[in-house]
């Protein structure tokens, strides 16, 4: 347990010595409070979000439409990439597709969701499923392909059906490289959805973040960047753990743990 915490406090000592930085300069007057309101002023106005409530509401909606659209990714990512690895007419249709897209700017295609869904959560959480549906695709497809030909050939031999060795040998082995994916396409979705709610509204952290900076409220600005930070640290070390619990078995996790 000590140990734990030590290491806890290892990744914090940033963290501390950023705020310790920021609360001098902004202590020392270098800048005038609105350009750089205190630490003490920005951990006021988070926790007075967080006593009224304001707090979780936003949270709450920006987390459903970063996770419902990157659950939707998930879902559609690791069946199109498998079945790319698998099927040579899948691979045929989505291979050019996933080239042009992968290195597109996602974002510029927002206006074209608008257009065709309006301006609600359905085209909030159709931007962020198509952010991160690229890097979670191509993350699956890569740990098909990286599965040992000797073990499908084997099962092949053995009479196996082309669903058997898809889910009993091609995902398990797949498994780290997409959740890899995942991992990449997580940030990805939490910055999709702040940037959408930001340009869109429609509430949520990005809402409350645009709501502070129309009004010239500087210690809003702060507090909502203070706490886009957390949730997403959150969010990303649930993430690891999770990984971590799946892959109790992979030589990964048991080497991380000697």
């Amino acid at each position: 347990m000590a140990r734990l915490n030590l290491a806890w406090l290892k990744r914090l000592l940033p963290i501390i010595g950023l705020l310790v930085i920021w609360q001098a300069v902004a202590a020392s007057h270098v800048t005038s409070a609105f350009l750089l309101p205190s630490v003490v002023t920005v951990a006021e106005r988070v926790w007075s979000d967080i006593a009224s409530g304001t707090l979780a509401g936003k949270v709450g909606l920006t987390l459903y439409r970063a996770l419902a659209g990157f659950l939707i990714a998930t879902v559609a990512g690791v069946t199109v990439g498998l079945s790319m690895s698998i099927l040579p007419v899948v691979r045929w249709f989505f291979d050019p597709l996933i080239s042009v897209g992968f290195p597109t700017p996602k974002i510029a295609l927002l206006p074209i969701f608008m257009l065709w869904l309006g301006l609600g959560d359905e085209t909030k959480i159709a931007m962020i499923t198509f952010a991160c549906f690229f890097a979670i695709t191509t993350n699956a497809y890569a740990g098909a392909l990286g599965v040992e030909r000797a073990f499908i050939w084997s099962a092949q031999m053995l009479g196996a059906s082309r669903r058997q060795i898809l889910t009993d040998i091609i995902l398990p082995a797949a498994t780290p490289q997409i959740l890899t994916g995942m991992q990449i396409a997580l940030p990805v979705s939490l910055i999709s959805t702040l940037v959408t709610e930001m340009i869109m509204g429609g509430g949520g952290l990005g809402g409350g973040l645009l709501e502070a900076s129309r009004y010239a409220d500087s210690p809003g600005v702060f507090a909502a960047i203070v706490e886009i930070a957390a949730a997403g640290a959150i969010v990303i070390n649930v993430m690891f753990a999770l990984r971590k619990r799946l892959l109790r078995w992979h030589e990964e996790t048991q080497t991380r743990d000697q």
